[in-house]
């Protein structure tokens, strides 16, 4: 008897289009035509959470300083964040996926990848099964979606923004392979801009070009990684699509209205955060067992950097060296600092570590 042949995995990754933005623009009519900005007000060192696309025509762009935003565009129009909303929105749209999949993995509130490999909707049509969820969430919720439909998550998200806004665009098995040659290295999951300009720098521009170097080369470079950029590059992601999503990481920031002058300063602020930090850490019962921990700065030139080391229970003098090492890359003001763990289950190729201190990849 012959073997059933495996079935095709179809995943659809949905992505709300400038979702808080949205929202806003929905609740407020009049807001459809202006720049629209949600964020935290320049007198308080906020930054930009989203906006829409009038915005982004002048340049405005997530994370980045309200004050800046609001040069850019004089005419912006910066909205408070109103989290109670936007997950009353988000319990609604994740109410439509579910009419569809029963394998959701949400991302954030405005994202989530769903596996209809089994859906019965549409004759097993992925694309039909995205189209119809997107026209009800601009029916029932009243704003816009993107979709992605591939055979595996990765590509399903870089789908997802290729006919933005309020588009899809599916990747057939067939197509699958020429489209991933065709990408630039940075849309590989987990390549900032610091690696992606080092494989440049390395003569690796698209895909096509790293599936060129051998697996030897890429470990070489770039640790473990390299084996996740060997898969990648050639679109091979086995991820499943999982309703039941392990806390990768737990953190706390804070931005402050003076710039904090020097170490010592920073080593001040940072014990309070830490505390935090531990405090959050006892509430958090998704939290499994902490694998490294890390510092993050922001310094008065919006410069920023990370640093961490592998660490289930860092004292005080680990958390001391790693702010250290990050203040010892810039040697300036501090305007922002965070620290925070990340578990030992993160998501393949999350884990980028070079050294004992080595920045993230996209960060200097």
């Amino acid at each position: 008897m012959a073997a059933t042949p495996p079935v095709q995995r179809k995943i659809i990754h949905i992505d709300c289009d400038c979702f808080y933005a949205s929202v806003e623009m929905r609740d407020d009519p009049s807001l459809r035509d202006k720049p629209v900005a949600v964020g935290g007000r320049p007198e308080s060192r906020g930054v930009v959470a989203t906006c829409n696309y009038a915005a982004r025509a002048f340049g405005v762009r997530s994370a980045m300083a309200s004050s800046q935003a609001l040069k850019r565009c004089p005419t912006l129009v910066l909205l408070p964040p109103r989290f109670e909303v936007y997950r009353a929105v988000s319990r609604q749209i994740h109410a439509i996926y579910a009419d569809y999949a029963t394998l959701i993995e949400p991302l954030s509130l405005d994202e989530a990848y769903l596996d209809v490999s089994a859906s019965p909707h549409h004759q097993g049509s992925a694309s039909r099964i995205a189209a119809e969820i997107r026209a009800r969430i601009a029916a029932e919720v009243g704003i816009t979606a993107s979709a992605g439909i591939a055979a595996n998550k990765f590509i399903a998200k870089v789908a997802s923004d290729w006919n933005k806004p309020n588009g899809q665009f599916v990747v057939r098995p067939r197509d699958a392979d020429a489209f991933v040659a065709a990408l630039p290295v940075g849309k590989l999951f987990g390549v900032g801009k610091v690696t992606a300009a080092k494989l440049n720098e390395l003569g690796a521009q698209t895909c096509a070009d790293l599936r060129d170097w051998p697996l030897a080369k890429l470990v070489q470079h770039f640790g473990r990684f390299g084996q996740r950029l060997f898969e990648l590059c050639r679109g091979i992601d086995e991820r499943p699509v999982s309703n039941d999503q392990p806390r990768r990481s737990l953190s706390v920031e804070t931005t402050y209205v003076r710039d904090l002058a020097d170490l010592a300063a920073c080593w001040t602020e940072l014990q309070a955060l830490i505390d935090d930090l531990h405090q959050r850490q006892g509430k958090a019962r998704d939290a499994g067992r902490p694998h490294k921990a890390f510092v993050k700065l922001r310094f008065d030139d919006f410069s920023h950097t990370t640093v961490e080391c592998i660490s289930s229970a860092p004292d005080a003098s680990i958390w001391q060296a790693l702010l250290q090492e990050g203040w010892q890359r810039r040697q300036r003001p501090v305007r922002l600092l965070g620290v925070g763990f990340r578990y030992e289950d993160e998501a393949p190729g999350a884990a980028r570590q070079l050294n004992l201190f080595a920045p993230e990849p996209g960060e200097p």
